[in-house]
């Protein structure tokens, strides 16, 4: 999700609980008979507690990771979206455990501040859909 201030466009990230390094991009599953775009839009909202419009959807990264011992195959969808309404760290008491921390940065520097490689292209990506 992305906003327009003085110029200048940012995203919004999270820092996801548990991971105090990390820096990244609100995502989540989707839930049975959701189409995708407003999986990730109630997963901005719960992540953030943004809401959002859809501008386009950005791609697509995947990745292998270990959970309790079994390993995982995931690919996860990106959409760019615009802030419309809410306040970023704004949680419902439900999601707020999910979530140590939310920030706007900058699109411009996104790249070194997000923790995932994939995370980084796809906002290489929403740089060149904004520029247009």
């Amino acid at each position: 999700m992305t906003r327009h201030d003085g110029g200048t466009w940012s995203i919004a990230a999270i820092k996801p609980a548990g991971k105090p390094s990390v820096w990244a991009l609100p995502k989540g599953h989707i839930d049975d008979g959701e189409q995708p775009a407003d999986a990730a839009a109630r997963e901005v909202r719960e992540e953030t507690g943004l809401e959002v419009d859809l501008i386009d959807q950005l791609g697509s990264t995947r990745y292998v990771y270990t959970w309790e011992g079994e390993r995982t195959f995931k690919v996860v969808a990106f959409f760019l979206f615009r802030a419309t309404g809410g306040e970023i760290g704004v949680l419902e008491p439900e999601y707020a455990h999910e979530v140590a921390d939310t920030c706007w940065i900058e699109l411009d520097t996104a790249a070194s501040d997000l923790t995932y490689s994939g995370e980084r292209e796809i906002v290489a990506r929403a740089r060149e859909r904004l520029s247009r």
